[in-house]
């Protein structure tokens, strides 16, 4: 047997170097696909037995619930839409560092107002409320980056906030029964 041909075949793939360079290089897209099948299968099971579904756009239920819900709301689309602005644009410039305050400003508002609302597990906080503290902690650090120019640590922590508290949390608001799934959606 020739050695030089054993020398050169490929050697196996190393499955945990596969999984951290998935993790490392898709680690959003993987967090989004996660919340979107969890998404599917929740509401699934909780449709199954109830007939079809009909969109319709009815915003009584918002305007008839308490203002700190409706803070909450506002927030959430507020910095929602500011932070496809701020991820589409351009980096470093005054627009992004002026929208970034003010996305900080909205976050912030979404997530101490979460506090105040306890429909998941009523009386008590729920697993969302954990995400809401996460917020509370992370915002201030990841301004502070930008400001000490550590722009990688900057994008890591925002980008992980919108995806997280905005995409990943704001997902989970449209499940059958909650508030915002009755805004659109009718049984």
């Amino acid at each position: 047997m020739n050695t030089a041909t054993t020398d050169t075949l490929p050697a196996a793939p190393n499955r945990e170097g596969l999984f951290k360079r998935l993790r490392t290089r898709h680690g959003n897209k993987l967090t989004i696909a996660a919340a979107i099948t969890g998404y599917v299968v929740l509401s699934h099971i909780i449709l199954r037995e109830r007939g079809d579904v009909r969109f319709r756009v009815d915003f009584t239920p918002l305007l008839e619930s308490p203002l700190i819900l409706q803070t909450h709301v506002a927030g959430a689309i507020i910095t929602f839409v500011i932070g496809c602005i701020l991820l589409a644009g351009v980096k470093g410039r005054t627009m992004h560092r002026t929208l970034g305050y003010v996305w900080v400003v909205t976050m912030a508002v979404t997530a101490i107002s979460s506090f105040f609302l306890k429909t998941i597990n009523p009386g008590s906080f729920s697993f969302i409320h954990a995400l809401s503290a996460w917020t509370v902690i992370m915002l201030p650090i990841g301004v502070a980056a930008a400001r000490r120019k550590k722009i990688a640590v900057h994008r890591k922590h925002m980008t992980e906030m919108f995806i997280g508290a905005m995409l990943v949390a704001g997902l989970f608001t449209f499940l059958p029964g909650r508030l915002m799934w009755h805004l659109f959606f009718t049984v």
